[in-house]
């Protein structure tokens, strides 16, 4: 049977890490966020790293001792047990493809802004984009890589512009001032979260990376800590030069801030960067949902057809297919924000359930496992995993009921469908 192929090194799996984080969410839910925070909405980011880096260590440690492209599925079920571990699986697999939905949709917004004289729509240009990118993802691992690392480097000098901007205005307004109080700080870390999502796609590609068990973890800390910098400056830049209510009420943050600082020309600018960003992130949400999907359906008679790896390309073409056709089918949903908090939802559930497999793991192990493991421990109990665990819960309750029942539902039939497979 072919072999997924070993091209990707750790400056590939890092810059794809950066490249996902550092996609649609700081684009496009700062305002927002700035809404709920006011000029502290920095701390949010703050305080949704600290959420990311706990848990990203439970990540290193599982990805450091056993390398697979299912991923959570297979550290939840070794862990905890075959049943939950699928519930994952497919809480991963479903946030990817409606969050490639949602900022295709993104992206078809600035495209229409940029270009409103073209008789084309929004859902045919999402359904465009998922198409193009969905091939590359089939035509080669090193490919996508590659333009993963182009589209990176474009979205990051836009933050980085952002922050160039900003640097005349520091100084000049209280960045201790909260929009809602210390309530607003929690409930924007609980959305721009989302900003913070692909940390985790890096262990989906270990059966594709040269030295997994040592590269996977430094990539993953590695694009979380370049991440955070990059978004706590592009925070304080952004406040500095647009009043916060300000910042809260544009359609295109980001892009408003440059022109407030510019004029006409970096909000063009800006706005086809974005572009780019929205771009990266729908074609690394649509390469990490197919090799999970690749990763699962290798334990189950039922869904082999998925696991099929196409001779020619060497890619898991089926599974591809299969989650760019369900991401074009929800196109229709088009409100980002609900769509980030209910991602959000599924995310935080992962984290708490990735935490408590890895202290199950610890508390199991005979002999101390080889690789990066998590420091202080107490009784052989990783407290950052425990640290991980609260912190994602009360994250988890900061979002709106509605999303928490429609997240709950969404775990659910992820459990009929077990049922059916194991029939």
């Amino acid at each position: 049977m072919p072999q997924l192929k070993r091209n990707l090194g750790l400056f590939e799996t890092t810059l794809m890490g950066v490249g996902i984080i550092l996609g649609a969410g700081i684009y496009v839910l700062i305002g927002a966020a700035a809404g709920l925070a006011g000029n502290a909405v920095w701390m949010s980011f703050g305080l949704a790293s600290i959420v990311a880096i706990f848990t990203g260590m439970s990540y290193a440690e599982f990805t450091s001792g056993r390398t697979n492209d299912s991923a959570e599925y297979d550290y939840v079920k070794r862990s905890l047990n075959e049943r939950l571990g699928f519930m994952t699986g497919w809480l991963i697999i479903l946030m990817g493809i409606i969050s490639s939905a949602a900022v295709a949709l993104g992206f078809a917004g600035y495209f229409k802004a940029l270009f409103p004289t073209w008789l084309i729509s929004k859902v045919v240009i999402a359904i465009l984009l998922i198409a193009i990118f969905s091939f590359i993802s089939y035509y080669g691992i090193k490919e996508a890589a590659w333009t993963n690392i182009i589209f990176t480097f474009l979205e990051t000098f836009g933050l980085l512009a952002i922050i160039y901007f900003g640097i005349d205005s520091f100084g000049k307004v209280n960045y201790f001032e909260m929009a809602n109080g210390v309530d607003g700080i929690f409930s924007a870390a609980s959305l721009i979260f989302f900003a913070y999502i692909g940390f985790e796609s890096i262990a989906k590609l270990s059966e594709e990376t040269k030295n997994p068990s040592k590269t996977i973890p430094r990539a993953i800390l590695l694009s979380i800590l370049i991440s955070t910098v990059i978004y706590m400056l592009v925070a304080l830049s952004a406040v500095s030069v647009l009043d916060w209510k300000t910042l809260a009420a544009s359609a295109s943050p980001l892009a408003d801030v440059a022109a407030a600082a510019f004029g006409s020309s970096a909000f063009l600018a800006l706005s086809i960067i974005a572009l780019f960003s929205t771009g990266n992130t729908v074609l690394i949400i649509l390469i990490g949902s197919s090799r999970q999907l690749y990763g699962i359906s290798k334990y189950y008679k039922k869904l082999t057809k998925f696991s099929s790896v196409s001779k020619l390309r060497q890619t898991p073409h089926v599974a591809i297919a299969s989650i760019a056709l369900l991401a074009m089918g929800f196109t229709l949903i088009n409100n980002i924000g609900t769509i980030a908090n209910l991602t959000n939802f599924t995310v935080f559930l992962t984290f708490i359930l990735v935490n408590i497999s890895l202290i199950y793991k610890r508390k199991k192990e005979k002999s101390v496992s080889k690789g990066f493991r998590v420091p202080l421990s107490y009784k052989n109990v990783p407290i950052p995993a425990v640290l991980g665990i609260l912190t994602s819960l009360f994250l988890m309750v900061q979002l709106d009921p509605q999303i928490i029942l429609g997240g709950t539902g969404l775990s659910a039939i992820g459990l009929l469908i077990h049922k059916f497979v194991k029939a």
